[in-house]
């Protein structure tokens, strides 16, 4: 079976070659950044512009198999590390998406960028409540509150709520591809609430144990 380190090591090495091999075609100075109606308002020197997200790709890959490995809790990681390679996974190939959108834009193809970033963001965080419905307790991946780290039933509690949650926020996400110069606010005003509810449960959850 293909272990989950030498997939990571396949999708940086895409990234690298797609860098490469785009190099000589991109302009010195390369668009890196769009505000929330598409329109670019960041730029960076060709070099960075092409070899950043690989490198951030490298970066983040190790980390996301380091991580593990330290906590002190491994035992618990190790019984939903299924999910949470996938995670690993997707989240590099999003990455990767993300990073084609960009040169292709800098090589003179205009892609709408919501149209590009909204689907993706919505499987993005589709798989991000899946695995968190799976999660069991550790101190490093999932919905770390003082109440979930100081009790196993909070930390399930909160988490199978956490995980619904995310799934019913990516298809809102999702709804933005309808509403495009709505779609980041749409974005945020889901995203950020969920989260805070979600550490004012874990609270809620603890006090009614106590």
């Amino acid at each position: 079976m293909v272990s989950v380190e030498f997939k990571i090591l396949i999708l940086v090495l895409i990234s690298v070659v797609i860098g490469l091999f785009s190099y000589p075609l991109m302009p010195d100075v390369m668009a890196s950044h769009w505000n929330d109606v598409g329109e670019v308002n960041g730029y960076m020197p060709k070099f960075w512009g092409v070899f950043l997200m690989p490198a951030i790709s490298i970066l983040l890959g190790f980390l996301l198999v380091l991580i593990p490995k330290l906590d002190p809790l491994n035992k618990n990681v190790e019984k939903f590390r299924k999910y949470f390679d996938n995670f690993i996974l997707l989240l590099l190939v999003f990455f990767i998406y993300i990073y084609v959108f960009t040169l292709l834009w800098n090589a003179g193809i205009k892609i709408d960028i919501v149209t590009v970033l909204i689907p993706a963001l919505s499987v993005l965080f589709y798989y991000t409540g899946v695995m968190i419905e799976h999660a069991k307790m550790n101190w490093f991946i999932g919905i770390r509150t003082p109440w979930t780290l100081s009790s196993e039933k909070v930390w399930d509690k909160t988490h199978k709520m956490g995980g619904k949650l995310f799934k019913l926020a990516s298809i809102i996400i999702l709804s933005g591809l309808l509403l495009k110069n709505w779609a980041i606010i749409i974005l945020l005003i889901t995203i950020i609430p969920t989260t805070i509810y979600l550490v004012i449960y874990s609270y809620i959850e603890y006090k009614k144990l106590k």
